[in-house]
């Protein structure tokens, strides 16, 4: 184990152009669970050692966290706030900004905004985030899930490591929640057993185009058909002695 509590993998990653199976799904709702949908979808695809990929807004609607527009009432401070913001960040509509606030508070966003405006001046960029906090980052504006999503502000999902140790507890298969844009930008917010740099950094390379499809494409849900580690229970194969109790540990506190 690396000293920073990663499971050490023994080389590189040798799946680099691993196949990606993008995986069809009905109209992912609240009433939906994220293991019922992921044991459903993958049984007859994921193998032992497979990686399975869930796209986090997916993750969030099931939780409840796809907030529709009427039911927000930007307040002076998101309206103000948000008219500096880059247009393309979902923060920039004033909605948005306002579930920002409610996610961390108005001070926190008032301390963003002084940091992103020293940023500008410094040119240095990414201070509004860095100081707002990734869940604000993970704010996703209308407009890129079907309806009845469409026109929501989803916000980023409750404890993604949890939810992903929970999906792999029931299926055994290792679960990846994952933020990915077509601008080529990936990143893991949970994962069922802690990545290496080594594997994280060849994930973000597997799904740099984005296989992604919330729209009416509706495939969230991808199946990276790799040569890793084995995944545990439901006859997918074992993990090792060092992988089964980091796990434990980690599940027990989810319970």
């Amino acid at each position: 184990m690396c000293a920073d509590g990663t499971l050490m993998a023994a080389a590189a990653p040798a799946w680099a152009d691993a196949p990606v199976l993008r995986i069809r799904t009905h109209l992912i709702t609240e009433s939906d669970d994220v293991g019922d949908i992921i044991e459903a979808y993958t049984r007859d695809v994921a193998e032992p050692g497979d990686m399975v990929g869930i796209s986090e807004s997916v993750v969030a609607i099931t939780q409840g966290r796809a907030i529709p527009p009427e039911k927000i009432n930007p307040g002076l401070l998101a309206r103000a706030v948000s008219r500096f913001a880059h247009p393309d960040a979902s923060i920039s509509a004033p909605r948005s900004m306002q579930m920002a606030i409610e996610e961390v508070g108005s001070f926190r966003i008032v301390l963003a905004a002084v940091a992103g405006l020293a940023g500008k001046i410094l040119g240095i960029h990414g201070l509004f985030f860095r100081v707002a906090g990734h869940c604000v980052a993970e704010i996703d504006d209308s407009g890129g899930t079907m309806p009845p999503y469409d026109r929501a502000v989803i916000l980023g999902p409750k404890d993604p490591d949890a939810v992903a140790r929970r999906v792999w507890r029931r299926t055994g298969l290792w679960t990846l929640i994952l933020d990915v844009n077509d601008k080529g930008a990936v990143d893991v917010l949970g994962s069922s057993i802690p990545l290496s740099r080594e594997r994280e950094q060849a994930v973000k390379q597997l799904l740099r185009k984005n296989p992604f499809g919330n729209d009416d494409q509706k495939t969230p849900l991808v199946v990276i058909k790799t040569s890793g580690p084995p995944t545990a229970g439901s006859g997918r194969g074992s993990l090792s002695a060092s992988q089964g109790s980091l796990i434990r540990k980690r599940c027990s506190a989810d319970r």
